[in-house]
């Protein structure tokens, strides 16, 4: 019996909706901070002037909000960190494998490194495809994919873990059922602002004295 060949038209059709889904949660997301970003002065006055009306919850409020602003910077210092790592690294290596464009492959896993677990497996299969189709050898496609897996594997595994514990006080616990929540509920871009919401949300209730149980458990 002849299999009926890949109807590759009808493969993309197919997997049009789920990637306009994609796309528009990526969107919303990037507008979402873009308009939080510019009008982030005016809800911290906001915030501090309805937390009144006695000074100190007013100073407390002011307090908190600057937390937030530090935790924020704190985390994005680390994804830059994590992502100049795994990007000259790739770039190195793929170098000396005679890979083609690594420093294309290089900026494309430091930016996949942003999105923990499916960034990296996403570059792992895009490298073993370009080397194979490169070289045209099996083997040679699974070392480059490999060594693409083992940066990041560091940078997933060592490196941003220990970056965080540095900057944060949150659990690996936490962090893990943050990751697998915001997964769910925004795909990709959860992953990226699941820590972040993480270290927002402890440095709160680390501050409020009836969420301080919530702060406990979030907490190493």
């Amino acid at each position: 019996m002849i299999e009926k060949p890949t109807d590759v038209q009808d493969y993309v059709l197919k997997s049009a909706p789920a990637v306009l889904v994609l796309v528009s949660q990526f969107f919303s997301v990037l507008l979402l901070v873009f308009f939080i970003l510019a009008v982030g002065p005016l809800y911290k006055r906001k915030v501090v002037r309805i937390s009144g009306p006695s000074f100190g919850r007013m100073r407390k409020a002011a307090r908190i909000m600057n937390e937030f602003h530090h935790q924020v910077r704190r985390f994005l210092f680390v994804m830059l960190l994590g992502a100049l790592f795994v990007g000259i690294l790739t770039w190195l290596a793929f170098l000396a494998l005679g890979v083609e464009q690594a420093m294309f492959w290089g900026v494309i896993a430091g930016v996949a490194s942003a999105v923990p677990y499916l960034g990296p497996f996403l570059v792992f299969i895009g490298t073993g495809i370009a080397a194979f189709i490169q070289f045209g050898e099996v083997n040679t496609a699974i070392i480059v994919a490999s060594t693409s897996l083992a940066i990041t594997s560091v940078q997933g595994y060592l490196l941003t873990p220990w970056l965080t514990s540095q900057v944060s006080t949150l659990n690996p616990v936490a962090i893990f059922v943050g990751l697998l929540f915001w997964g769910w509920l925004w795909g990709p871009v959860g992953l990226i602002i699941a820590t972040p919401i993480l270290m927002i949300l402890k440095s709160l209730c680390d501050h409020v004295v009836n969420l301080r149980p919530v702060g406990e458990l979030l907490g190493k």
